[in-house]
């Protein structure tokens, strides 16, 4: 099979799941090449995602490996059986930053997402003309088709919480992301109202760390936590003046399920916080 250029972050993580499992096999590379019938050079392609994988040629790395675990098993083999098929994120390739890309194909494939943010609203619920006041406030200012780009690409990942089968939501804001006019009062406004019949919907839980709470664990961080078919494919993205940084290891993934737990602990419960976001709306 020929090596493969431009990999997407689910192919480059089922070649890191891979890894992981010969590693925690204690099989050497050598040794790996010696089982499958293979070589270093393959075996190494593989890992690094250069060469793709079947699902019946998952399991019978699983197999070699002596993996028992058969729901990680099935959830990669259901990851290396799916055929690359264009999603509509694949229309914004080149033109907008991978990790872009990479946070929509993240919320696209996970059972339910967990997000925490102090300064921004989430972005799954932010209005058009909110998101192109923050894309505004860009340094160095980008040139407007790439603002409109942006704004197009945001709208379009709500899809997962607005469509016809939408993903678990749990938001948690601080009571400062309410407060701060991105785009003037009259957008403010609406982004409120919006956001307060968001989390009305069946499958939105969104909750409000009022400024009384005080100090908080996770102060100023942006977390965006993406659960998959398993807990060992789950997917943690931080928002940085940088871009996006991706988050799979099990010790950190660990460390921010607990970091979102403790935040919950310090939000209302949802009833008060929609009180207290349209409390705010009628303020300005």
């Amino acid at each position: 099979m020929a090596p493969r250029n431009a990999l997407t972050n689910r192919q480059r993580r089922l070649a890191v799941e891979i890894r992981r499992m010969r590693e925690r096999a204690g099989i050497s590379i050598q040794e790996a090449a010696a089982l499958l019938g293979s070589d270093r050079t393959m075996i190494s392609n593989i890992e690094a995602g250069r060469t793709g994988l079947s699902e019946d040629r998952t399991r019978q790395i699983a197999c070699h490996y002596g993996c028992a675990d058969s729901p990680l098993i099935d959830a990669l083999a259901e990851m290396a059986g799916g055929r690359r098929t264009r999603h509509w994120w694949d229309e914004y390739r080149g033109k907008l930053p991978d990790g872009h890309l990479e946070v929509s194909e993240i919320e696209h494939f996970a059972t339910r997402i967990r997000t925490a943010q102090t300064v921004h609203l989430p972005g799954l619920f932010q209005t058009e003309e909110h998101a192109r006041a923050i894309f505004d406030l860009s340094v160095p200012p980008l040139p407007r088709l790439e603002v409109e780009l942006r704004v197009a690409h945001r709208m379009s990942r709500q899809t997962v919480v607005t469509g016809e089968s939408p993903t678990p939501y749990l938001g948690i804001v601080h009571e400062a992301a309410l407060r701060l006019e991105f785009g003037g009062r009259e957008v403010a406004r609406r982004q409120l109202a919006y956001l307060a019949d968001a989390s009305e919907l069946p499958h939105v839980t969104l909750r409000v760390i009022p400024f009384r709470a005080g100090a908080f664990h996770g102060a100023g961080q942006s977390i965006l936590y993406a659960e998959g078919p398993v807990g060992q494919l789950d997917t943690v993205q931080l928002d940085t003046s940088f871009g996006g940084h991706f988050i799979d290891a099990p010790t950190p993934l660990g460390n921010y399920r607990s970091l979102l737990d403790l935040m919950e602990g310090s939000a209302l419960p949802p009833d008060e916080s929609r009180d207290l976001i349209r409390s705010i709306a009628r303020e300005l």
